[in-house]
């Protein structure tokens, strides 16, 4: 559990050291979906050359998905690695996807019900379904992954072996309490709507561990490093 409220100081430092992320890199709400399935245990760079195989493949569709034959589809996705299982995770995904009536009707479900949906599919973890709610659907859901986990710990925010979701309702909860104390035309938008700041907090933290708060920190270059406990 978080032990002191500090998470927008954290993010105004990480906002200011490497600027808006812009993300989920994908150009629908669908590839999303994908990318998301597809970037478990291996980095994004695999998942775009993946994603670039389907493409081409004129793939990048469920129906098309489901078509395919199994090991087709893990041929087309063998850059992402672990491809037999994520393409037998991937099939699964969009089969419950054209089952449920596809995005539209999805869209329309609430919060609660849409992330209860999406871990019934076989393959699709918490992580994974707040990634998809989170950046295909916008919903509110702060995504917790092992940078997430890393930063938060070594920053005396959480502790290290926090189960998922406590940590992320407690993130949540810390978020919605600063913005409730804070000001500013930035806050009054999140206040209202907090997807954008979930969105951009989540990108900066990978980027951030991606640069500095490595399993090994860099911390003589961290912009954090004058708050950070854990600091080396």
């Amino acid at each position: 559990m978080p032990r002191r409220s500090a998470f927008l100081s954290v993010f105004d430092r990480l906002l200011s050291a490497h600027g808006p992320q812009h993300w989920w890199p994908g150009e629908t709400p669908f590839e999303v979906m994908v990318g998301a399935v597809l970037t478990q245990n291996t980095a994004w760079s695999n998942v775009e050359r993946a994603i670039v195989a389907l493409k081409e493949n004129a793939a990048l569709d469920p129906e098309c998905l489901l078509a395919a034959a199994p090991a087709t589809v893990a041929r087309w996705i063998r850059p992402a690695g672990y491809f037999n299982v994520k393409a037998k995770r991937l099939r699964n995904f969009c089969r419950w996807y054209l089952k449920q009536g596809g995005y539209d009707v999805l869209a329309r479900r609430e919060t609660g019900a849409l992330r209860h949906g999406l871990l019934s599919v076989n393959g699709i973890g918490p992580e994974t379904a707040d990634d998809i709610l989170l950046y295909a659907f916008e919903r509110p859901v702060f995504v917790i992954d092992a940078y997430t986990r890393r930063l938060f710990s070594r920053l005396g925010m959480c502790e290290a072996d926090a189960g998922y979701e406590p940590l992320r309702a407690a993130v949540e909860q810390a978020l919605a309490r600063e913005l409730t104390r804070s000001r500013g035309a930035g806050r009054a938008v999140w206040k209202r709507n907090s997807v954008p700041l979930y969105n951009e907090y989540h990108a900066l933290i990978v980027a951030h561990a991606k640069r500095s708060c490595r399993a090994r920190p860099l911390c003589q270059d961290c912009c954090l490093a004058g708050i950070c406990p854990g600091r080396q």
